[in-house]
């Protein structure tokens, strides 16, 4: 691909030498040969979120790598999403080879292998720490949104969670929230007269969606102990941002349950961290891998709830990169949140893929520089058209950028290598055991058998009494079993079989004697 030294100018107008920022790549041109590095985002402006797209094979996942090492690198925490799981290799050293050495001098980067300090998540606890929050931290809006109820299924859970805060109810999992309704909806409908009462139709949609919900493996995540969040944002001893990379390949399948905890993290990172504003760096940066297993059949509720989140969380000095094949698997509205575009190679082989191309062609910023259509389709491996917001905030023209090769393994660990991870972790440790404290179910339960009880010793007050056996003293319990319908039931049986025996034996004796 040829370009002008109209281009680099531009490029070196765009990305000047010098800046603090994540080093992306070169620009290509035709003599490309330990060129200068270029491309790049402003340190300063990585919590203004990104997209990373483009087709199978073109190398989204080793951009992401990239620059959450670079991230780490600048003593800034990262979170990442492995949903195929090959991301965990940024834990340990890349290895040197022809490409990587090409790709290095092509771009003019000393290129140096390293690995990143690195901890790792689990939604089920078997690849990491155990993600876990409780149905409390949810609260009612978030989680009706969560289960995609209507106005007054939300309305009836919001009333549920307002009748356990005033009866001190802690809702720590599902099967506290369950008890609950169950209770409500039964024995205890009375106590909601000052609430307005709920319909046992609607109780049946919520524990049938929470059915849904826990199939999908949500009965793991709700509970306690609940994930700190200050565990995202640690250093390691050199300084170096830790990467917290929350490892999805047994839940691949479960979209429902991945989209729980995102909207969970995201939320409560916002309503927890202060307001920053503008920053040198960010505070904490979130890169989602397959995004689209987000936005797949997500109700429009949630997509709002995920639009306002990632709008809003900006300011709390926290950065958000989505990871998918095109720009259409993410909805507009959140679509236009994303300042900061790495567009991998896109193909147009049906009609729907040129559509699909062309439509991601107008969301780029016009440049006299590129055919932006012809030039996606024509980006190799380990290429992308780029463009970043300045430190002014303004984007810059797209720039076709040969991208330089991540230090970590761009590779996964092996299994031994993840085992002795784990077992030296101690925030797996940390989270091993679940807790299970006295909360609703349990209360509900007691005082269910505290009822039970106390209407039994009042029935038992209320029998009766036996009638006295004038001169006689009253029968034993041995006579009152030898007396009982069971009994005489059992012993005619008995006797009957007896008698049949014994019968039988005296014909048989008879019939001997008549013989003689």
């Amino acid at each position: 691909m040829a370009i002008d030294k109209a281009v680099l100018d531009a490029a070196r107008a765009a990305f000047p030498s010098g800046s603090k920022a994540i080093t992306l790549g070169a620009v290509v041109h035709e003599s490309q040969c330990g060129g200068e590095t270029l491309v790049g985002i402003p340190l300063s402006m990585m919590n203004r979120h990104g997209l990373i797209a483009g087709a199978t094979g073109t190398g989204k996942t080793k951009t992401l790598q990239l620059i959450a090492e670079q991230l780490s690198a600048n003593g800034v925490p990262v979170f990442l999403a492995d949903i195929k799981g090959d991301v965990s290799g940024i834990a340990t050293a890349g290895v040197a080879n022809d490409r990587v050495t090409s790709r290095a001098k092509d771009t003019g980067y000393a290129w140096q292998p390293s690995g990143f300090p690195a901890e790792f998540l689990s939604l089920t606890g078997t690849k990491g720490a155990q993600l876990r929050a409780t149905v409390s931290s949810f609260g009612p809006l978030l989680l009706a949104k969560v289960l995609g109820l209507n106005d007054t299924q939300s309305s009836v859970l919001s009333l549920v969670f307002k009748y356990c805060d005033d009866k001190r109810l802690l809702l720590l999992d599902l099967s506290d929230l369950r008890s609950v309704l169950q209770y409500l909806s039964d024995e205890g409908a009375a106590e909601l007269k000052d609430y307005g009462g709920m319909s046992k139709q609607t109780v049946g949609v919520l524990l049938r969606e929470m059915v849904e919900l826990e199939q999908q493996g949500a009965d793991r995540f709700f509970g306690e102990p609940q994930f700190e969040l200050s565990d995202l944002m640690k250093a390691a001893p050199d300084g170096r941002g830790v990467v917290s990379v929350l490892e999805l390949q047994d839940v691949q399948d479960k979209p429902a349950l991945f989209s729980t905890f995102m909207l969970w993290m995201l939320a409560t990172i916002y309503h927890e961290l202060p307001e920053v504003g503008d920053v040198d760096k960010p505070k904490l940066v979130f890169f989602f891998d397959e995004a689209h297993l987000i936005f797949d059949e997500a109700s429009k509720a949630l997509l709002d709830q995920i639009e306002q989140v990632v709008r809003l969380i900006r300011s709390k000095g926290v950065g958000v990169f989505f990871i998918t094949q095109s720009p259409k698997d993410v909805p507009a509205t959140v679509l236009g949140q994303l300042g900061h575009r790495v567009q991998h190679a896109l193909r147009a082989f049906t009609p729907d893929d040129e559509k699909a191309l062309k439509a991601a062609a107008r969301t780029f910023p016009k440049t006299k520089f590129y055919d932006i259509e012809e030039t996606l389709t024509t980006l190799g491996i380990g290429e992308a058209l780029v463009t970043v917001l300045s430190p002014s905030g303004v984007p810059t023209s797209p720039f076709a950028t040969r991208l330089i090769p991540p230090a970590s393994r761009m590779g996964p660990l092996t299994d031994d290598e993840m085992q002795q991870r784990l077992a030296s972790s101690a925030q797996v440790r940390k989270y091993a055991t679940a807790i299970d404290r006295e909360s609703a179910r349990e209360i509900l339960s007691a005082r269910a058998g505290a009822a039970a009880a106390e209407a039994a010793d009042a029935a038992e007050r209320e029998a009766p009494a036996p009638q006295a056996h004038a001169g006689k003293a009253p029968p034993s319990t041995f006579e009152q079993i030898l007396k009982s319908p069971l009994t005489r039931t059992v012993a005619g049986a008995v006797t009957r079989g007896l008698m049949g025996a014994l019968m039988g034996s005296l014909g048989v004796s008879a019939a001997r004697r008549r013989r003689r």
